[in-house]
């Protein structure tokens, strides 16, 4: 382009800039999802079982009424390094878990993280490790 005259060069680059504008108006966005569930079991790349531990909405006092789960729970089978969700790249699409209580009562629907009240561990052996 050093020996173009100018209107030439204005023209190359209106052309190149359209080229370019044409390809990123057609190209495809990542696929991305955020799923809200209960526990980790719903996340398909944990590997799980069942019985670990509860985590309440309100204090146990408020939690259980009667034999009765007033509030509402979410529950978690080993370890769990991210509170807040977790998160995997699969090829272009990002999948987003994010934890909720859930069940009905006080709470229900709202994000786990920093939202816990109260604690029930129902491991069959031991304690659990690394969860809070």
């Amino acid at each position: 382009m050093r020996g173009m005259p100018f209107k030439t060069k204005m023209a190359a680059c209106a052309t190149s800039f359209a080229a370019v504008a044409a390809v990123m108006a057609t190209a495809g966005s990542a696929d991305a999802a955020e799923y809200t569930v209960m526990d980790n079991c719903d996340v398909p790349w944990i590997n799980c079982s069942y019985g670990d531990l509860w985590l309440f909405y309100n204090s146990k006092d408020i939690a259980v009424q009667g034999g009765y789960y007033k509030s509402a729970f979410t529950t978690f089978y080993g370890n769990v390094s991210d509170h807040w969700g977790t998160s995997q790249y699969q090829g272009s699409s990002l999948s987003t878990y994010r934890y909720v209580f859930g069940n009905g009562g006080n709470g229900n629907g709202q994000y786990m993280k920093n939202n816990a009240a109260s604690v029930q561990n129902c491991a069959s052996a031991g304690g659990v490790h690394g969860l809070l």
